[in-house]
């Protein structure tokens, strides 16, 4: 082949490229490029910030940073920060000016038992008066408590990283996850038989190793090094944590109008750098089941990973489905579904710190596990983020499951779904109040559009109420739990005359947190938000 012709070209090309260039200083000529390259830096940096944030949010950050700039007002803010913060505290730190700070001179022995029950006698009366929070029926002292702190306190020395010592509990944490997998999808054909898992120390734990199980699986496959995960606005907050901990782009969806992941909107979202796009079953602030099939067959579609976020359902929900609630798909029957995370010590009624993350094989789940080979200290592997874990822990969990039954849960699902709808019922009979969405389970979210729901809610507090303010819209909702059976009566009178004192006596109460949560809503500056919340956390903690 001839190639003079191009040979001809290229110098031609040469030559016309040197006279054009000739007339420029060499200083020009080498800086020219360089200056290109941090514009062009520097403009994707912008472009960045704008997609993440949006431009409005963008714009008042910029500001913000400006006004700042002028001599005195950054102090007034921080200032003004800073009462807020106090208020938020409510008398915290002079409650830690008697904390030790140093250990007793002599050891108090068996005596410390006594000063432990003086401190607890301090609590505030939790009984049948959280949202969520305690969700075993009945007294502390008896029944199912007593049965599983048995259970903790006869495991307490135990650990599981010494497998080869503690094969009890080693088995009580392979039952433990192999009972919740058949109670979400392991025995259905369409789930392949091969759900495996590992119990974790809370539902945040369990969705941090599903994320970044997810990434580093995806990484493995396509090769995706600038992961991104795309989640409705209704999603737990744990997935801004795995996203901060993990160097993942979080995108947050807004919902649809029925308050459930937007299908659509999500998939607008999807690009090459998608590892994995998130449902919940339900979502936390309004108890309501996202659509999981469709999300499933999204997943597929892009072949990406899908978590479901059963950590409230996940010991519910199929005992709902059998007493023959109308329940969508949610679990590992549905395709698509990758991982899903379950709390035992929610409704499975096991101690505090117990939680099941579950994937479809064993695959994905490998993905999980920290192998390291070049350790002075020999050769080690970890399932989990903790190294040593509690086996009593483990012990209790087991407890609890297999003192229950099939019969027992599904006894305490009848209970707390009933509770759930009569509790519907006396809000739809609150002519002030309405219902956030159709709420699928035990969670009801409430608002108003004519009295301030946060000042209701403060009023409920001062009627020894523990409930959870949200957000978007402003609301309150009440996780219901066995405690909540026997007491909904007095539950409903209470916020009936809640609502009835603030819509006659307007106005926030001595120190209510309504003006708090009102102007953290309406405050368009939301890194002014976080910084306050940053700084709560730190005086507090």
């Amino acid at each position: 082949m001839d190639f003079s012709p191009v040979k001809s070209f290229l110098l031609g090309a040469r030559a016309s490229a040197n006279s054009f260039l000739e007339g420029y200083e060499p200083l020009v000529l080498f800086s020219t490029p360089l200056i290109g390259l941090l514009v062009a830096s520097r403009l994707q940096s912008v472009i960045s910030v704008l997609q993440e944030n949006g431009v409005k949010a963008t714009l008042i950050g910029l500001f913000m940073s400006f006004i700042k700039l002028v001599p005195g007002v950054k102090k007034y803010i921080d200032a003004e920060k800073q009462k807020v913060v106090d208020q938020l505290q409510s008398g915290g730190n002079s409650k830690r000016e008697n904390w030790r700070t140093e250990l007793p001179g002599a050891g108090l022995g068996a005596g410390v038992l006594d000063q432990m029950k003086e401190e607890k006698r301090k609590d505030v009366a939790w009984q049948g008066k959280c949202s969520g929070t305690v969700y075993i029926g009945g007294s502390e002292f008896e029944g199912h408590f007593s049965l599983i702190n048995e259970a903790c306190s006869m495991f307490a020395h135990t650990n599981p990283l010494h497998m080869d010592v503690f094969q009890s509990v080693v088995r009580f944490e392979a039952e433990v996850v192999a009972m919740t997998a058949a109670m979400v999808g392991s025995k259905t054909k369409s789930s392949g038989g091969q759900i495996c898992g590992n119990m974790t120390s809370g539902g945040t734990e369990s969705i941090l190793l599903a994320v970044k199980t997810s990434r580093d699986y995806m990484k493995a496959r396509k090769g995706i090094k600038k992961p991104e995960m795309i989640i409705p606005e209704s999603a737990h907050s744990a997935y801004d944590k795995a996203a901060q901990y993990f160097n993942i782009k979080l995108w947050r969806v807004p919902v649809d109008k029925e308050f459930q992941a937007d299908v659509k909107a999500i998939r607008k979202f999807i690009n090459r750098n998608t590892v994995l796009i998130v449902g919940s079953a339900p979502g936390f602030p309004h108890g309501i089941i996202d659509p999981i099939e469709e999300l499933g067959q999204l997943a597929s579609s892009f072949d990406i990973c899908l978590h479901v976020d059963l950590c409230l359902g996940g010991f519910v929900l199929p005992f709902a489905q059998k007493l023959g609630y109308p329940i969508p798909p949610f679990d590992f029957s549905v395709k698509g579904v990758t991982s899903i995370s379950a709390d035992v010590h929610k409704y499975g009624l096991a101690p505090k710190g117990t939680s099941i993350v579950l994937y479809r094989n064993h695959d994905i789940r490998k993905h999980q596990f920290v192998a390291v080979t070049e350790w002075s200290g020999g050769l080690y592997v970890s399932p989990t983020m903790a190294g040593s874990r509690p086996g009593g822990l483990i012990a209790g969990a087991w407890a609890a499951m297999m003192a229950l039954g099939e019969e027992g849960y599904l006894e305490n699902t009848r209970a707390i779904m009933e509770v759930s709808k009569k509790l519907q019922k006396g809000l739809e009979d609150i002519p002030e109040l309405f219902i956030i969405g159709r709420p699928d389970m035990t969670v009801v979210a409430f608002g108003s559009n004519v009295v301030d729901i946060f000042e209701v809610n403060d009023i409920m507090s001062s009627k020894g109420w523990h409930l959870n303010a949200l957000q978007r819209p402003n609301s309150i909702h009440i996780c219901m739990t066995l405690q909540h059976v026997p007491i909904l009566d007095d539950f409903l009178r209470d916020l009936r005359e809640s609502v009835k004192t603030v819509k006659e006596n307007p106005g926030p109460i001595s120190g209510g947190l309504a003006p708090i949560y009102g102007a953290a809503g309406r405050m368009p500056d939301r890194g002014m938000v976080q910084d306050l919340l940053v700084n709560y956390m730190d005086g507090t903690c």
